[in-house]
C-alpha cells in the first residue's frame, strides 16, 4: 500500500485552504466539498506521470487555526460534550499537542453535532413564526426568514 499523502485543511475568511505535507500541492474551495474536489484534481494533475487515487489523501484538521477562527466555540464546553479531558483538548487547540486519527474524528464529531443541533433550532424558529403567521420563507438560497 502506497504512504498516505497528509493534506491539512484551514478554515479561511472566503471558505477552506488546503495544503499537502511532502508535496508542493496547495488549493483552497468556498465548502468543503469543493476543498476535496479541488484537491484530487490537484493532485491528479501533480502526479500525471502516473496514476492517482483519492483514497491515498488523508484529510486532517489544523485544530489550533479551526478554533481561533471559530472564538465562539468553547472547547472546554466542547469537551464536556464529547466527553474528553478538558486540559487535552485545550492542548489540541493551542498546537502543544497533536490529536490521534480517532481523537480528531471524535473532535470533528462534536463540533458538527453542534452544528446541527443550531441548525434545528432555526428549523424550530422558522416553523413557529410560520405557524403564527408572522413570517415567510424567502425562495432565494439562503432561506431566511424576511
Amino acid at each position: 500500500m502506497k504512504k498516505k499523502i497528509i493534506v491539512t485543511i484551514e478554515k479561511t475568511d472566503t471558505g477552506f485552504s488546503a495544503c499537502a505535507k511532502d508535496h508542493p500541492v496547495v488549493t483552497r474551495g468556498s465548502t468543503m466539498n469543493e476543498l476535496i474536489d479541488n484537491c484530487i484534481e490537484a493532485f491528479s494533475l501533480y502526479f500525471e506521470d502516473r496514476e492517482f487515487y483519492p483514497a491515498e489523501l488523508s484529510f486532517e484538521i489544523d485544530f489550533q487555526q479551526f478554533f481561533r477562527y471559530y472564538k465562539v466555540i468553547n472547547s472546554k464546553a466542547l469537551a464536556e460534550k464529547i466527553g474528553m479531558n478538558p486540559t487535552l483538548l485545550s492542548q489540541y487547540v493551542r498546537g502543544h499537542k497533536k490529536p490521534s486519527p480517532d481523537q480528531s474524528r471524535r473532535i470533528l464529531y462534536g463540533i458538527n453535532r453542534i452544528g446541527q443541533e443550531l441548525a434545528e433550532m432555526s428549523v424550530l424558529y422558522k416553523a413557529k413564526k410560520l405557524k403564527e403567521g408572522k413570517a415567510s420563507i424567502n425562495s432565494d438560497e439562503n432561506n431566511e426568514i424576511q
